[in-house]
């Protein structure tokens, strides 16, 4: 850099003289910019040769081959294709025999043909795809599909070629289950329960009062069980009790009951599941998350109606809850219910609301409040 500092002042002190040439204005300007050139190189080389050295020990903690994705692929190939042969000295993730045979790909697609025959038509492709996504099934079973609707011309290997072309993954890839797959499966009868507790002011000064509250997956209805502040086994049976005997009537009645291992769910109360048909599934140690939707109810009741009051006792508590409960499964809008309450009727919709037929209705006290129609 003492070259570049020298050769810079004597650049400046030649440009302020008076005679001064283009000739000597070129002898001294050529020389500085390949100077400054040559550094700036030197420099990204040397940033270049750190990130490679970088992605030589991150590849090494990685086993296996390293699958890319269509929307990877684009995005190495726009940056590399402008860097020309220079980008066999840089890539690792491919070799760049295939990196070449990316971008030829990319200039011609169609061109590009399956093995075995010309193009099937559209139709085909579009109900491969659609029996893909709908059943999970595997290429052979796709292709029995496909000959139970008397479509002959067509092969297990083209089967396969459709969906690698859509980027769809293999069989096992699709139907690996998961526990979202599992509550969408089993959501109008699945059920899950969880305590929660709340200070409250008595004659001997506040006491944690205990609760248990059960929501339906499917429709977001919530009940909650009376308050104590002994929460034993026992307790814990008679509420479940009263939870089956509010609901054995429904045309949709519970059949799981997801909940903790807290050690109040006890052999009685899965005994007292079973005697009323429903099964118990206690959720792995220490996976709070799996049971979320119940615990965002919790939070819901406590944040608006729970902490605005000052509790004086179990019956004042279980007035509050009871009259919430009747505002939140009737009229609270849900947003996993499409803005619905969770046992609200999809209305009538109408081309502009008419003032003298809605009416405002308070519930608990007037803390929450709801637009609803009169009725007729």
């Amino acid at each position: 850099m003492d070259g570049v500092t020298a050769l810079y002042k004597e650049c400046v002190t030649t440009f302020h003289s008076t005679d001064c040439d283009d000739t000597r204005m070129a002898a001294i300007y050529h020389p500085l910019l390949a100077l400054i050139a040559s550094v700036t190189d030197r420099h990204l080389a040397r940033y270049v040769e750190f990130l490679k050295e970088e992605n030589k020990i991150l590849r090494t903690r990685i086993k296996g081959q390293v699958h890319t994705r269509p929307d990877e692929r684009r995005r190495l190939l726009q940056l590399g294709k402008t860097l020309g042969q220079g980008i066999e000295e840089i890539i690792t993730l491919v070799t760049p025999a295939t990196f070449y045979r990316w971008i030829r790909d990319e200039n011609e697609p169609e061109m590009k043909r399956p093995k075995g025959g010309s193009r099937k038509p559209r139709e085909i492709r579009e109900l491969v795809l659609e029996i893909a996504a709908t059943t999970s099934f595997g290429y052979t079973r796709i292709l029995g599909e496909l000959r139970k609707l008397g479509v002959r011309k067509i092969s297990r290997q083209t089967v396969r070629n459709i969906l690698k072309e859509a980027g769809i993954e293999p069989r096992p890839n699709r139907t690996s289950d998961s526990w979202d797959n599992f509550l969408k499966r089993h959501a109008e009868t699945l059920w899950a329960v969880d305590f929660f507790s709340v200070k409250t002011l008595t004659t001997r000064g506040l006491r944690t009062t205990y609760l248990m509250a059960f929501l339906c997956l499917e429709t977001r209805e919530a009940i909650v069980s009376k308050s104590t502040q002994h929460p034993n086994s026992a307790w814990v049976v008679r509420q479940t009790k009263e939870f089956l005997a509010k609901t054995k009537d429904r045309e949709k009645k519970p059949d799981i009951l997801m909940h903790d291992r807290d050690s109040k769910f006890s052999r009685a109360f899965t005994a007292a599941c079973q005697q009323g048909g429903l099964r118990t599934n206690p959720l792995p140690i220490a996976s709070p998350n799996l049971n979320g939707r119940c615990e965002r109810f919790i939070q819901t009741i406590k944040h608006e109606l729970l902490f605005k009051f000052i509790l004086f006792g179990n019956r004042h508590l279980d007035y509050l809850v009871q009259q919430f409960l009747a505002y939140y499964n009737g009229q609270r809008a849900h947003m996993e219910r499409a803005n619905l309450p969770p046992l609200g009727e999809i209305p009538e919709e109408v081309e502009k609301p008419i003032r003298n037929r809605i009416e405002i209705n308070s519930y608990v006290g007037g803390l929450v409040k709801s637009f609803e129609r009169k009725a007729a």
